[in-house]
């Protein structure tokens, strides 16, 4: 269609000059009537006019069978009734009716509407690229890895699950597969959003279109076709710039009524120059024209669907899938926030929160040898120990003669000494008393407290609870900014929760919840009179998360078809839940910019039109009105573009 509307101007524009030549108020103006006039030059205008309607003007003309077939008169309909009328009656001119011609007017408003077309699609494409941009992201071909071990490179239409392909340094990855051989880092940027190359390994998962790091690695495919995530996030984008937005109801309508103020503002123009002034037919028609065209509703048909589409396509960079555009754009509204604990505010697994020394011994001193001992471990307390003994950079020592104590702990010598790590059981057991109020505080708030023992002596405790996600405390003030209440739901004991909510400064916080009665908590949230969203994980939350009204699923990572959720985050990241609502925020702000350009400059540019400062010496011609409708549209591409910038 670029083509097309570029050809019909390029053929209209050199059409158009010799109309200019032959128009008679051309040749007055530069007093070259006995120049170029000649017998008969009347009806070479008619001959190019007639080109320049039928050819340059047939997608109006088109446009405005259509419109009138839906009965749906818009943009089309006002410059196929203004070109149709102007050719008419300029025709009938030349053919005998009294009255002066009206082909170079006919001719420079076409040639402007085409240019104003052809620049206007080009910004639409640029605004609307996503799926193009999406599906560029996947390679054609694969290196299909033989049993014997070589390579051969074929379409990636050609492979199926349980195939392995060799993905080079820098290459894409493929299709979805499993790492089964080496170790590279991968960048997810253009899929997920994460800005950070990501390290991976056998047994890792890798999504197609990802691009591979400084490693070949072998990978084997687990899915094809419409089942990668590629695939998923190409056709919900798909869905999603395809489905009306609520807002687009109320520009359709706006749109309607600006065809009937433009034909009936057109009329009027019309009857009050022939009425109230000496002015001739063919300057009232020109007003009229002028008017029409001015008036075109065409930004306001754009307004909305371009916004839509650059939304959509920046939500889905980021890792945001939309699956209900209806939801996305209630977010905007939401008063509160109801989070799952577990692996959404938190990371579900052990971490050490406290460490305290309850003899002469240090705290580092204390993990380290808890750190030594518990590294022969697989239990989940022992890994938390060790990640928090790594994470200070501490020296481990090897463990000698390690062995559990059943239910109790786990005993090995440290650097010569008897070390233990137990659990107050243990201590009980041995009517050993620990008399610290710190430790009994962690205690209270639902931690996990385990004790050092070196030797015949409790030399520490060491607390550990879920870990709370560093992105969790950015994300929650983010939404306390945006004036939304975070409330957080777990099925965890009160102590944990009223843990968690303290350290995270919740609203509210509803704990020792089972997974069947989420739902009856978010209806009792949302019966406070407060517009409500979930975010969990999909699966144990699902009824949660269809009662709010807006379900969110965090931390999907691949699997995007998530039926319960109405928008998908691909990331365990809290954050992305306040980029959410920024970005249905700026996106609603975007349509009512888009809404008020597309209408409100009609307030000032229909009176210019009709002539109202013609006295002034300002009067509009039809090709420069054409030419404010068009840069109307380019403006309102040009804003829906900005919103990308702003993301």
């Amino acid at each position: 269609m670029v083509a097309d509307f570029r050809r019909r101007f390029w053929v209209t524009l050199a059409l158009t000059f010799p109309i200019l030549a032959l128009a008679p108020l051309i040749q007055g103006a530069l007093g070259l009537e006995e120049t170029l006039a000649f017998p008969g030059d009347s009806y070479v205008q008619l001959a190019l006019a007639s080109v320049v309607y039928f050819y340059g003007g047939w997608p109006f003309l088109k446009g405005l069978l259509d419109e009138l077939a839906d009965r749906r008169p818009g943009m089309m309909t006002l410059i196929g009734l203004a070109i149709t009328v102007a050719y008419v009656y300029s025709a009938a001119v030349v053919l005998g009716v009294p009255g002066e011609v009206f082909f170079w007017e006919l001719a420079t408003l076409i040639a402007v509407m085409l240019l104003g077309h052809w620049i206007e699609m080009r910004s639409v494409m640029g605004a609307s690229r996503a799926l193009e941009k999406l599906v560029e992201l996947m390679p054609a071909e694969a290196h299909l890895v033989s049993e014997d071990g070589s390579t051969e490179d074929v379409s990636i239409e050609e492979l199926e699950p349980g195939d392995r392909v060799l993905v080079k340094p820098g290459e894409k990855v493929p299709v979805d597969g499993r790492i089964v051989e080496g170790r590279t880092t991968v960048n997810q940027a253009a899929l997920t959003g994460e800005s950070k190359p990501i390290e991976k390994g056998e047994g890792d998962e890798l999504i197609g279109g990802s691009v591979n790091g400084e490693s070949a690695v072998t990978v084997e495919v687990s899915k094809t076709g419409a089942g990668t995530y590629l695939s998923q996030v190409i056709e919900m984008v798909r869905r999603a710039q395809e489905s009306r937005s609520r807002t687009q109801d109320l520009a359709d309508r706006a749109a309607l009524w600006l065809t009937i103020i433009a034909i009936s503002a057109g009329a009027l123009t019309m009857g009050a120059w022939l009425l109230a002034s000496d002015e001739t037919f063919s300057f009232a028609l020109s007003r009229t024209v002028t008017v029409m065209v001015i008036t075109c509703p065409h930004a306001l048909g754009l307004a909305i669907p371009l916004v839509v589409a650059v939304s959509t396509a920046l939500s889905a960079r980021q890792g945001l899938l939309i699956r209900d555009r209806s939801a996305f754009e209630r977010a905007r509204d939401l008063d509160a926030i109801v989070f799952d604990k577990t692996g959404t505010l938190t990371e579900g697994r052990f971490g050490v929160t406290d460490v305290f020394a309850l003899d002469e011994v240090d705290e580092d001193e204390i993990l380290r040898l808890a750190g030594a001992l518990e590294g022969s471990s697989e239990h989940p307390i022992a890994a938390g120990i060790v990640d928090a003994a790594r994470a200070r950079d501490l020296e481990l020592p090897a463990a000698r003669d390690f062995h559990a104590i059943p239910g109790k702990g786990a005993a090995a010598t440290v650097d010569g000494r008897e070390v233990k790590v137990v659990s107050p059981g243990y201590l009980r057991e041995r009517e050993m008393a620990v008399d610290d109020d710190a430790v009994r505080a962690a205690a209270d708030q639902g931690k996990t407290v385990v004790y050092v023992l070196a030797g015949d002596g409790v030399v520490g405790a060491i607390a550990l609870a879920d870990v709370i996600r560093e992105e969790s405390r950015e994300a929650l003030s983010r939404l306390r900014d945006m004036g939304v209440a975070p409330m957080m739901l777990t099925g965890d004991a009160e102590a944990v929760a009223r843990w968690v909510a303290g350290e995270l400064e919740l609203e509210d916080y509803f704990a020792e919840v089972l997974p069947d009665r989420k739902a009856a908590k978010i209806e009792e949230v949302k019966r406070r009179g407060l517009r409500v969203a979930m975010v969990g994980d999909g699966v144990n939350d699902a009824p949660a998360l269809v009662q709010a009204d807006v379900g969110i699923a965090i931390g999907a990572g691949t699997d995007v078809a998530i039926e319960s959720a109405d928008i998908v985050l691909v990331r365990s990241d809290p954050r992305d839940v306040a980029s959410l609502i920024e970005l249905s925020r700026a996106t609603y702000g975007k349509m009512v910019q888009n809404l008020w350009w597309a209408t409100g400059y009609n307030v000032v540019a229909i009176p210019l039109a009709a002539g109202v400062l013609y006295g002034a010496g300002i009067l509009l011609s039809p090709a420069v009105g054409a030419a404010l409708m068009s840069l109307s549209t380019v403006v309102v591409a040009i804003n829906a573009r900005l919103l990308g910038r702003a993301g």
